[in-house]
């Protein structure tokens, strides 16, 4: 063999390698990352798109507060990112449209 019929395969090992195992391996480092700076009251979004609060971060589950008294657990891994509170960012917390109290009407 020479060296000629070898260069298109290595080409395309070094391409695969650049455009798919060094793009995954970052993505895990910063999953890896995201997962290791939870800490309780924190505001996230899993990677479904649900925003909570971290109310407990205990080995690989994490309990979010998605509403006023309702706690979810998750999978530390399904934490996709580490959201910005709202209010460090010079709005007014809740949005309008969150209800903060019981308007279900009685029988």
């Amino acid at each position: 063999m020479n060296i000629g019929s070898l260069l298109p395969l290595l080409v395309l090992l070094v391409a695969f390698w650049f455009l798919v195992i060094r793009p995954a391996r970052a993505r895990q480092t910063q999953a890896r990352s995201t997962v290791a700076r939870l800490a309780p009251g924190q505001r996230v979004m899993t990677t479904a798109g649900l925003f909570g609060r971290v109310v407990a971060v205990e080995n690989a589950e994490v309990s979010l507060e998605i509403a006023p008294g309702v706690t979810v657990r998750y999978v530390a891994a399904a934490i996709a990112e580490i959201v910005e509170d709202p209010t460090s960012v010079g709005t007014s917390g809740e949005p309008d449209a969150s209800i903060t109290q019981d308007d279900t009407p009685e029988a």
